[in-house]
C-alpha cells in the first residue's frame, strides 16, 4: 500500500491532537485528544484494510519519511516498511494494543448553534501569529447584541494584555463571550464553517478538504440572550 501525500499530512496533523491513533478499516481517520477537548475526523482517499494501532505517530510518521517512496504492507502483528520495488530491505513497524491508545468511542453529536461563522485561512493564520509574538494563551469569540462578532488573542486573567482582534461576523444576536485555549487550535490549513454552542462545543469544518473538528469551549464561557 502506498500512502497518498494527503493521508500523510492529516496524519500529521492529527498528531498535534494525539500521539497515538487507532487507525481502522476503510477511509476514515478520526483522533481524540488525552483530554477529550479536541475531537478530529477526515476522509481519506486511501483504503486501509485492517485495523491497527500506533502508539507514537511521529515515529511512524518519521520512519515513513524516511524513506523516498515507501510503501506498507500489513502483517498480523506489524507492519513492513520499504522503498518501492524493494520488499526486502524494511523495517518492522509493530502495532500497539488498542487498549494502551486513547481513541474516540462515538460520534459527537453537535447541538443546535448559537453562533455561526466563517473563519478564513487568512484570519486563522493572523491570530495564531499573534498570539505567538504576544503569546498568550486565549482565544475568544465575542459578541455584542446587535454589534459585531469577534475573534479575539489576549491573556484574558490580564486586564493590561496585548490583543489582536478581527471581526468575523455582524449583529450578533446576543451578547456572548466563549473563550477557547489557543493551544488547541489544531486545525490544517484551510477555511472554516463554524458552528458554537452554548453548551460548551464548538465544530469547525473544513470549506474544501473532507476534514473536520469538535472543539470544547471553556467552562467560564459566558451568554446572555
Amino acid at each position: 500500500m502506498k500512502l497518498n501525500q494527503k493521508t500523510i499530512e492529516t496524519l500529521k496533523n492529527f498528531a498535534g491532537i494525539n500521539t497515538n491513533i487507532l487507525i481502522k478499516e476503510g477511509n476514515e481517520l478520526s483522533t481524540i485528544s488525552t483530554m477529550r477537548n479536541i475531537f478530529a475526523k477526515a476522509t481519506i482517499t486511501d483504503q486501509f484494510t485492517k485495523e491497527f494501532g500506533i502508539y507514537d505517530l511521529n515515529q511512524f510518521l518519521s520512519a515513513v519519511s524516511s524513506v523516498s517512496k515507501p510503501e506498507l504492507s500489513f502483517k498480523d502483528k506489524h507492519l513492513e516498511i520499504f522503498e518501492e520495488g524493494s520488499p526486502k530491505d524494511k523495517d518492522d513497524f509493530f502495532y500497539s494494543e488498542a487498549s494502551l491508545i486513547v481513541s474516540p468511542t462515538k460520534e459527537v453529536k453537535m447541538p443546535e448553534a448559537d453562533v455561526s461563522f466563517t473563519l478564513t485561512e487568512a484570519n486563522y493564520k493572523k491570530l495564531l501569529k499573534k498570539a505567538l509574538i504576544y503569546q498568550v494563551p486565549d482565544l475568544a469569540l465575542i459578541g455584542t447584541k446587535g454589534g459585531d462578532v469577534v475573534l479575539k488573542v489576549y491573556d484574558k486573567k490580564n486586564d493590561t494584555s496585548n490583543s489582536s482582534t478581527v471581526v468575523v461576523g455582524q449583529n450578533a444576536t446576543a451578547d456572548y463571550t466563549f473563550y477557547f485555549k489557543v493551544e488547541n487550535m489544531k486545525m490544517l490549513d484551510g477555511d472554516y464553517d463554524v458552528s458554537v454552542s452554548s453548551k460548551s462545543i464548538s465544530h469547525f469544518k473544513n470549506k474544501k478538504l473532507p476534514v473536520e473538528y469538535w472543539i470544547a469551549l471553556e467552562p467560564d464561557s459566558t451568554i446572555t440572550k
